[in-house]
């Protein structure tokens, strides 16, 4: 495999943009596509696109590509693709496969080729359940082979254990928090913080913490693999003091428990402050005025919608009346629930989000 490849960083539909800005601001010459944004680098851009991006929910390594119009061409260039400059003799595998538009159409019978080439040529085992994934897109003829790099989703920082009901990803949350124009400088507020995502992932930010320091990688099972360069990466995160101006309330005191405790494990406990109140009990922060992001019930999984807009325009009331000069950011499937807010709001594109599709609504300082 050549110094330098293509890395394809998958991103939540709908967020492609914010994260082809993230990964501009972190040096790279991002281009977007459908479903993700496509870098060039080599091994250690892989290693710090998992520890850097907050946005990327999986980073894939493209390892090369080669036409096959049947499964025999496709087995016969299967064993001559060079698998040892990248996976490991005693490392499981397993193989992932697409077609569209081409004349291999059995995706099973495809994987099953390329399992076996990777067996019989490096002796490395096949699992079904193996953390390491090569993923082969067999598209207009051309076999297109990658390698998720990534192990867990990326929304798994490594330092949270209790969720709230519905959660917002982290990755989520961070490129609403983009979308906000939220750079680490300013107050973030969330009145139905749930487990703390938003207020957690806005502490990280402005602490400078890698959103990937607790968890590890699949990348770390490769034969490209250098722990000391990877050490050296990590040992070079140096966090900076952040201002104790991440607020998030729940009128659930389990919430509370579960946001304070997941703080503490992401080391930002001294930067956030969580109380157990309802959004009519809202109180102003001390200090400038800053960013409200809030995920509110929307109902899809109540069924019954009608008490939510009771409950949307109260927020808005108590928004306007306590939150003069802030800015406030709601993300909501249902365009008439954020409406009701009474607030002047503009909404964003559409995002999928557990099945749904949901929407980051924004307004100005009110």
């Amino acid at each position: 495999m050549d110094d330098r490849f293509e890395i394809f960083l998958v991103a939540t539909p709908g967020l492609e943009a914010p994260l082809a800005a993230e990964a501009a601001g972190l040096g790279w010459q991002p281009s977007v596509q459908p479903g993700g944004v496509t870098i060039t680098g080599g091994w250690p851009d892989v290693w710090r696109a998992n520890l850097w991006l907050r946005g990327a929910t999986r980073v894939l390594a493209r390892l090369g590509s080669f036409r096959a119009l049947h499964l025999a061409q496709l087995d016969k260039r299967a064993r001559k693709f060079p698998w040892a400059t990248v996976l490991r003799p005693d490392v499981p595998v397993r193989v992932e496969t697409t077609c569209k538009a081409s004349r291999i159409y059995h995706a099973g019978a495809a994987t099953q080729r390329i399992e076996r080439a990777i067996a019989e040529e490096l002796g490395a085992p096949i699992a079904p359940d193996a953390g390491l994934v090569v993923k082969a897109r067999i598209e207009d003829d051309l076999v297109t082979l990658s390698l998720d790099t990534t192990g867990e989703s990326l929304h798994k920082r490594g330092h949270k254990e209790a969720v709230a009901k519905a959660p917002m990803r982290e990755t989520m949350a961070a490129m609403f928090l983009r979308g906000m124009g939220f750079d680490g400088s300013q107050p973030v507020l969330d009145p139905m913080c749930g487990s703390g995502t938003f207020v957690i992932e806005a502490a990280e930010i402005a602490a400078g913490l890698a959103p990937g320091r607790s968890r590890s990688f699949g990348f770390q099972q490769l034969a490209s693999f250098d722990p000391s360069a990877w050490d050296a990466m990590r040992g070079a995160v140096a966090p900076r003091p952040a201002p104790a101006q991440f607020f998030g309330s729940d009128c659930d005191a389990g919430a509370i428990r579960m946001s304070q405790a997941n703080a503490e494990r992401a080391g930002v406990g001294a930067f956030t402050r969580f109380d157990c109140r309802a959004i009519g009990d809202l109180q102003r922060p001390d200090g400038p005025p800053g960013i409200v992001m809030v995920n509110p019930p929307y109902g899809a999984r109540i069924g019954n919608k009608g008490p939510l807009f009771g409950l949307h325009a109260a927020m808005g009331q108590v928004f306007r009346e306590r939150l003069r000069g802030w800015r406030v950011g709601i993300v909501t499937s249902e365009g008439a629930l954020a409406k009701a807010t009474g607030l002047p709001l503009e909404s964003g594109p559409v995002v999928a989000h557990g099945g749904l599709k949901v929407r980051l609504w924004q307004t100005g300082a009110l």
